[in-house]
């Protein structure tokens, strides 16, 4: 190939000429000739030419021909055949699709020493391959490689031209227990290849191949693999495991005795001699290369070209402090990329990949061993230690939210519970005398809560991102952020502030107030106070959700459309929650008795559930099983049933336009999805200790010392039971199920058990707490089991735990009367749907 180019031009241009681009003179091969594409085309130019088309090639296809109106044109397996049944070519031409034109080129270049010209009929080939065509069509090389490895023969090419050698001849062995072509056949070729002036053999342990060879010329023999004499199977290469005597260190010792080398070639110690180097670092051959050629008085083919420095085009230390070796500056792409990365950087948010969602999540995974849920990377039972609002924040931040969040996330959703004067409280109030379950009254009032009800607020946090998005706001908490540089025209600034509608809605001051209350910091906040003028509501609660956004929105973390759309939520939240308490408790400043600025200011979402549930605020001891309650039910992995009915409500807005998809659907669709069966059966369970226990005389079920006699109150019960499945059987009816007793998943063992439920047993142990019901279920499997009414040890499900902890909880009011039966039953599927809502 021609090297040096026509003078004037900073890149390599061979044609002086148009004359010299196609010519009747060219002797030409054609590779895929038998294309869809060449098929048509070639005979043409061919019969045009006068015949200057000598062959062509077609894997697989070797002996046929294709017909011309001046003749046939042969058609070989590859290049090499063609050369080798005696025709000659200066030009090539490429038909192959655009994934193979790289190493098509490479074959043409690789074993045609006459080539002249190529011409590449394929359009869209990749950059990356395009430059590696320019590269090997413009570089004379001396250098010849031998590799077990085929994916290092294109890497060491390219590593050798950062130092300034090209490439004769690249051969593959692979590396399977019998090589057929061998480093004694290269390095007998190589010594008869005047082209190559040195070579590079990459070696794998395992075989003799290389050992005792004399080479004739300089070479650089690069032995890896030395972790693999600890192996004992074949790893990789079919034959890549060492034996005996032919490990990598045996190998190393092989060539450091033909080159004469008393070790290792490294940056630090660069061992050579005239005859060759010893390297375990593929990096370091170029450099091993360049020492021996000098000793031979060789230069190198051409011009360096790069250098093998790690240049990362994106660099993102995610906040740690990195040590200086580690945290490297990102360098400058070349184009196309390097306008790629810019839109990329300026671009706010992260793009989410579309994918088949069907028994799939975004958020959460089921681990198979131990078929606990985690939700973006944290497990429901550390979840369940969490304090509830960072539990509502993780699927929609995708971050544990901080206390400052958290403060931020009591307020907002405290500010929608209250439904005083709505119709939302009309329609929940009659659902619920309706007879409705909870999952359908709180359907009810999600459904109230469409597009129209949050239009405001979500533009709002549509405006507040649009301003701060490229200001270098990091930190949504900074106050300290100088905001002087954003400017807000008038259309803007009147969407943040309250209209005269608006007048007589006390909570926008109220909510202030709570935020500085509870030391709540939003540089938004600050920014929309500096408006001068009464903000809105829908303003404040945007300005909430940007801040607690903001971060992961900044890291990429979430989507723009993500942190756009999270008024929505929290708004959807406090409806939720408010929506399951009756409406005559829902009063002009207050709720349940509760004022609004003591709930605003002081209370947090565990309080506010709690409240809902029994219409009192709970102590700390009352607050924490709700809490990991809340924890545990908060995702059963992305194929139950309710976020089934969530993804299916999102499918039906299509997922192609985003925007266009309801927030309260996908919750309407998921509480649809629920039940007596599908969380409802929590209060099964309550109602089955309710039988055991109606008349035990249990006064405190937190304390041991309650004198019941637990085992044997089970075994009572497992013998009454395993005659009940012995009549059922004989009567051919169905026996009935116990509620909180065995898992589909969790059985087939001598002893089961659900993580979750295990969960619970141990904190509550380590924490000195008791729960009677708790430990009435793990009495009552192994009665079963020693009773015969159950062929293993049957697991205390996470059922059961909802039921023991929430009759516990509320054991004292319903022995006083002040709970009903009915209102244990509502009780325990509110707090299933609490947690799977988030």
């Amino acid at each position: 190939m021609y090297h040096k180019g026509i003078e004037g031009f900073p890149y390599f241009l061979g044609l002086r000429s148009l004359a010299d681009i196609a010519t009747r003179d060219d002797r030409v091969c054609v590779l895929n000739i038998l294309g869809g594409e060449s098929r048509t085309v070639t005979p043409t130019s061919h019969a045009f030419s006068g015949g200057n088309v000598i062959f062509g090639t077609s894997p697989g296809r070797g002996g046929q021909v294709l017909k011309t109106p001046v003749g046939d044109i042969p058609v070989y397996n590859n290049v090499r055949e063609g050369l080798d049944a005696g025709h000659a070519f200066d030009t090539g031409v490429v038909y192959l699709p655009p994934s193979g034109v790289r190493d098509g080129v490479a074959e043409l270049v690789r074993v045609n020493p006459g080539l002249r010209k190529i011409v590449i009929i394929t359009e869209k080939i990749s950059v990356h391959d395009a430059r590696e065509i320019r590269a090997m069509a413009q570089a004379n090389g001396s250098v010849a490689i031998f590799s077990n490895s085929g994916g290092f023969t294109t890497t060491i090419a390219q590593y050798l031209g950062t130092a300034g050698w090209g490439t004769t001849t690249i051969v593959s062995s692979g590396k399977d227990v019998y090589i057929h072509y061998a480093a004694p056949d290269f390095a007998h070729a190589f010594g008869n290849d005047d082209r190559s002036k040195a070579a590079v053999l990459y070696a794998e342990p395992g075989g003799y191949y290389e050992q005792g060879i004399d080479w004739t010329k300089p070479v650089v023999a690069c032995v890896v693999g030395r972790w693999k004499s600890k192996l004992t199977r074949a790893v990789g290469h079919a034959g890549a495991m060492a034996g005996s005597g032919d490990s990598a260190e045996d190998k190393e010792r092989w060539f450091m005795g033909a080159f004469g080398v008393p070790g290792l070639f490294t940056p630090e110690h660069p061992v050579v001699s005239a005859k060759g180097a010893v390297v375990t670092n593929i990096a370091d051959i170029p450099a091993a290369l360049t020492a021996v050629m000098a000793l031979n008085g060789a230069a190198p083919d051409f011009t360096p070209r790069g250098d093998l420095a790690l240049k990362p085009w994106v660099a993102n230390d995610q906040g740690l402090r990195l040590p200086p070796e580690l945290a490297m500056p990102a360098v400058t792409a070349p184009e196309p990329y390097a306008g790629q990365i810019a839109a990329l950087g300026a671009q706010v948010g992260a793009v989410v990949a579309r994918q088949n969602m069907k028994d799939k999540s975004g958020a959460s995974v089921m681990d198979p061993k131990t078929q606990v849920t985690s939700v973006h990377g944290h497990s429901v039972l550390d979840l369940a230690l969490e304090p509830l609002e960072a539990t509502f924040a993780l699927p929609l931040v995708h971050e544990i939210a901080t206390e400052n969040d958290r403060a931020m996330l009591d307020v907002a959703v405290a500010a929608e519970v209250n439904l005083v004067g709505d119709p939302i409280l009309v329609a929940a109030d009659a659902a619920r005398e309706a007879g409705n379950a909870p999952n359908a009254v709180m359907a009810t009032a999600a459904a109230i809560v469409g597009p129209k009800r949050v239009e405001r607020a979500l533009g709002c946090t549509r405006a507040l991102i649009g301003l701060f998005a490229h200001s270098g706001l990091r930190d949504g908490r900074d106050e300290e952020f100088d905001a002087s540089g954003i400017v807000c025209d008038d259309a803007t600034r009147a969407l943040f502030l309250a209209t005269e509608a608006e007048a007589a809605d006390p909570r926008p001051e109220a909510m202030l107030a709570a935020i500085a209350a509870r030391g709540g910091r939003s540089a938004f906040l600050k920014f929309l106070g500096g408006l001068g003028g009464r903000l809105s509501r829908d303003a404040i609660l945007a300005a909430i959700a940007t801040t607690i956004a903001w971060g992961p929105l900044m890291r990429k973390r979430i989507s723009r459309l993500t942190a756009e759309t999270l008024p929505w939520y929290l708004r959807l939240y406090g409806v939720m929650v408010g929506a399951t308490i009756p409406g005559e408790h829902h009063r002009s400043g207050s709720l349940w008795g509760i004022p609004r600025d003591e709930r605003f200011g002081q209370w947090t979402m565990a309080d506010l559930c709690f409240l809902a549930m029994t219409g009192k605020k709970p102590t700390p001891e009352e607050a924490l099983p709700l809490q990991m309650l809340v924890g545990l039910l908060i995702s059963n992995g992305p194929g139950s049933i309710s976020a089934q009915g969530a993804k299916g409500a999102v499918s039906a807005d299509g997922p192609q336009t985003p925007a266009r998809v309801q927030i309260n659907k996908a919750m309407v669709g998921f509480l649809t999805h629920t039940g007596y069966s599908h969380g409802g059966n929590g209060f099964e369970g309550m109602a089955f200790l309710l039988e055991q226990f109606k008349d035990a005389g249990l006064t405190d079920p937190s304390d041991p010392a309650h004198g019941l006699d637990l085992k044997a109150m089970a075994t009572a019960f497992a013998r009454t039971y395993r005659r009940e499945k012995a009549q059922a059987k004989e009567l051919g009816t169905e026996v009935r199920a116990l509620p909180g007793v065995h898992h589909p998943v969790f059985k087939g063992k001598p002893v089961n058990h659900d993580p979750r439920e295990r969960f619970i047993a141990e904190f509550m142990a380590r924490q000195g707490k008791y729960n009677v019901f708790h430990a009435f279920y793990r009495e009552l499997v192994q009665a079963l089991h020693d009773q015969g009414a159950s062929p293993y040890v049957f697991c205390v499900n996470v059922d059961a735990v909802i039921a023991a902890l929430l009759l516990a909880l509320l054991w004292k009011d319903f022995k006083s009367g002040a709970l009903t039966e009915r209102d244990l039953e509502t009780a325990a599927f509110t707090v299933f749907l609490y947690g799977r809502m988030i």
